[in-house]
């Protein structure tokens, strides 16, 4: 994506974080051709924020969705556009901070259709709070937002819970405490808009709450305390996470270990640097081709060490996330066991996020590619790896995640994956010419006879005039003078 094209997203990330790809003019003309519904809603450019608010909060409170300005109608969709594109942008955000508690979103998208430009907001599904406009709770029904009955409201608030840690305040904190290189440097990243005004960035992003008496400065929230603070570990000591590196299959008494203590984003980048220098990879034959290979598939595992910071449970002290590494498995065990109403049989296909404002940082970092959706991630790059999917397992206090290495304990010594070859039927005597070659590149007649003595020499000649007629080798030279190289 051009530096241009960010520009009007902000980040590409915001647009994959909770499964919503960057939506392009083809998409958009589908949903305007479909009209309002459920999940899709559309807005005037000059509608008031606190109807905005209204579509905002009964998505929120529903299955998330789609909130389109620029266009009018309530059956059929016509586009009028976005006249100042500023100000519209503006008047979403303020709608999304209106809420209660304020909504954190990706940042509007823009897209041009028909020579009108449009904005485009995506609610996620899956929050974890309940949303409210002036005390009145709202939820998405056909194309209307319709206030919650009782009951249903009471669901809603057993599922969600009512008070999300995250975005309270810790006593006696100080906006001193934030780091401004670190706060900077993340603006900076998030793009020019943000970097004029980066502590509305944190506001918004939930990372700092207005104090009470005026002319004072923002105060931190513990999410923005554990994204920026100079010194994470001073006020959670919870917070740290720890490797362990372990040479066989079971913990034993000699191991390397690190404790990493520092903010989360950091955290996580030092834990990916430290197991990509610890687990084992380098290359191997499979069959007669060479393949680089790794003991985890490296995505598989920052999404384990990812959801493993950005979704326990903070809450819970005098534990931390510990990374265990074995010669067989990776395990990365998080405080809090599973949030909402995610149980083991509906993690797959359920979203529930305790942490929104730490997600929506690291999505911000490019650590986070999809809201909830780590978990596919994971299934889909172990599979293509050719490895068992992620165990996954609640304890009594925590969620733990198991990844099954590559079976590197299986190589020969010469570091040929044989497997293939037994798939393909060969026996012992064929497979240990094709070993041979790998190393002295011809092999004859005499050297395989001499590995296996009490067989028949006709046996032998057999065993490598099949593996001619397979096509793995060439027969080279006549009668006593024929050797066989590698096809």
């Amino acid at each position: 994506m051009t530096p241009a094209a960010r520009g009007e997203l902000y980040l590409p990330q915001y647009n994959t974080l909770y499964r919503f790809t960057a939506m392009d003019a083809s998409e958009l003309a589908l949903h305007l051709a479909a009209g309002p519904g459920s999940q899709v809603a559309f807005a005037r450019a000059r509608t008031r924020r606190d109807e905005l608010t209204e579509t905002l909060v009964a998505f929120a409170n529903g299955h998330g969705g789609t909130l389109i300005l620029g266009v009018s109608g309530h059956t059929r969709a016509k586009i009028e556009g976005v006249g100042d594109l500023h100000a519209a942008r503006e008047l979403l955000l303020e709608a999304a901070l209106a809420c209660t508690p304020p909504l954190v979103l990706p940042l509007p998208q823009t897209i041009t259709l028909h020579d009108a430009t449009l904005l485009v907001l995506q609610v996620p599904a899956g929050l974890s709070q309940v949303y409210a406009l002036h005390g009145k709770y709202l939820r998405r029904e056909g194309a209307t937002n319709q206030p919650l009955a009782p009951d249903a409201l009471r669901r809603l608030l057993l599922e969600r819970g009512e008070v999300s840690w995250e975005r309270t305040v810790p006593a006696d904190v100080r906006f001193a405490e934030l780091d401004p290189a670190k706060i900077t440097a993340y603006a900076q990243r998030v793009g020019p808009t943000a970097e004029e005004d980066p502590l509305a960035l944190l506001y918004a992003r939930g990372c700092l709450v207005r104090p009470e008496a005026p002319h004072e400065p923002m105060l931190p929230t513990n999410a923005g305390m554990l994204l920026f603070a100079h010194h994470v570990a001073a006020r959670y000591p919870q917070a740290e996470l720890t490797l362990v590196h372990y040479r066989g299959h079971d913990m034993a008494d000699i191991f390397e270990r690190e404790d990493v203590r520092a903010t989360l984003p950091e955290a996580v980048r030092r834990a990916e640097r430290w197991l990509m220098e610890h687990m084992r990879k380098g290359s191997r034959m499979l069959g007669l081709e060479r393949h680089d290979w790794s003991q985890f598939p490296p995505g598989a595992v920052r999404e384990a060490l990812v959801n493993a910071v950005a979704h326990r449970d903070y809450s819970v002290r005098g534990e931390g996330i510990r990374v265990a590494l074995f010669s067989d498995r990776l395990e990365v065990y998080s405080p809090g066991r599973l949030p909402g109403h995610v149980t083991l049989q509906n993690i797959v296909e359920e979203r529930y996020s305790r942490n929104e404002s730490l997600v929506q940082v690291l999505a911000d970092y490019g650590m986070i590619e999809r809201l909830g959706y780590g978990i596919d991630r994971m299934l889909r790059q172990m599979a293509e790896a050719g490895l068992p999917p992620p165990h996954f397992r609640e304890t009594a206090a925590g969620f733990l995640v198991t990844l099954t290495g590559q079976p590197v304990d299986a190589l020969n010594p010469a570091g040929l994956d044989t497997r293939e070859w037994v798939r393909m039927g060969l026996n012992e005597r064929q497979i240990a010419a094709l070993v041979y070659l790998a190393s002295e590149h011809r092999i004859t007649n005499r050297d395989l006879q001499e590995r296996y003595p009490d067989v028949s020499g006709e046996s032998v000649r057999r065993d490598l005039a099949d593996l001619v007629e397979r096509g793995l080798l060439l027969k080279v030279g006549d009668k006593r003078a024929t050797y066989y190289i590698l096809k």
